[in-house]
């Protein structure tokens, strides 16, 4: 009689395991009691807890919201993750995908380099008479992606742009190194170009026509993204991933944070 129920009880755990990793979208079949606990485990632990307000009073309402998730200021968490990564990817931790659109709605994406972290927005340079800037300039939004393999997480961010422009343009234009200033001088960016010769012939022209110190072309300067959306992603097993949501009404409000379901 023992040995039936053991064996019942056995055949609705495989039942209950095979429909959880049906659900979750597990890669590999569970194998044994052991996968089907430790999918039961991870179903129990991975619950949805509802959104809660950033700060002190509203930190309670997500009581698993810690680790890597930890803190009060989605800029400053970006920040960390970004130092983090810094150690362990092979090159440009600070790549983001750039997602904008076109007059007719038809999206588009690139890889650009993010400058600088600020409390009220995330900067990147670029060429103003560039495709990127004119859809930029045309919908007033865009959003990027930041993804590290090696560490398996990534940011998505959402929100208005504005023009960085100025001495704070100069400085960063400055800081670059002469040759760099010099192609963008050079460059007709997203304008066709006949053969890489021409390119180079032109860098030779800006050459002899600033010297060694270049300024800050009219046409080049850099665009900060204020946020109004930033969700924190991190890789779980089984593909119970993680995801943290930050959503505010518009630069200045208050933070609302959601545990999202993978």
């Amino acid at each position: 009689m023992r040995c039936f129920y053991a064996k019942a009880w056995i055949a609705a755990s495989a039942r209950r395991g095979a429909a959880l990793a049906l659900a979750t979208g597990a890669a590999r079949p569970w194998r044994g009691l052991r996968g089907v606990a430790k999918l039961l485990t991870l179903a129990r632990t991975r619950t949805v807890t509802g959104c809660a307000q950033s700060g002190a009073a509203g930190e309670g309402q997500l009581s698993d919201r810690g680790g890597i998730f930890a803190g009060a200021d989605p800029m400053a968490i970006v920040q960390r993750w970004l130092d983090e990564a810094e150690l362990t990817e092979p090159n440009d931790p600070n790549a983001i995908a750039l997602a904008t659109v076109d007059a007719a709605g038809m999206p588009n994406v690139r890889m650009v380099l993010l400058k600088e972290i600020r409390p009220e927005g995330f900067v990147f340079y670029t060429n103003y008479e560039s495709a990127k800037a004119g859809e930029i300039e045309g919908a007033g939004r865009a959003a990027f992606v930041l993804h590290w393999k090696s560490l398996r997480r990534q940011v998505r961010v959402r929100g208005a742009m504005r023009r960085v422009e100025g001495a704070e343009a100069d400085a960063y234009f400055a800081s670059r190194s002469l040759k760099s200033r010099l192609g963008a001088w050079a460059s007709r960016q997203s304008q066709p170009l006949g053969a890489r010769a021409e390119l180079i012939a032109e860098v030779a022209r800006q050459t002899a026509r600033h010297g060694t110190n270049p300024p800050r072309p009219p046409f080049w300067g850099g665009y900060c993204l204020e946020p109004v959306e930033i969700e924190f992603w991190a890789d779980g097993a089984f593909r119970l991933h993680d995801r943290f949501r930050w959503r505010r009404s518009g630069p200045g409000a208050a933070w609302e944070i959601c545990r999202l379901s993978p």
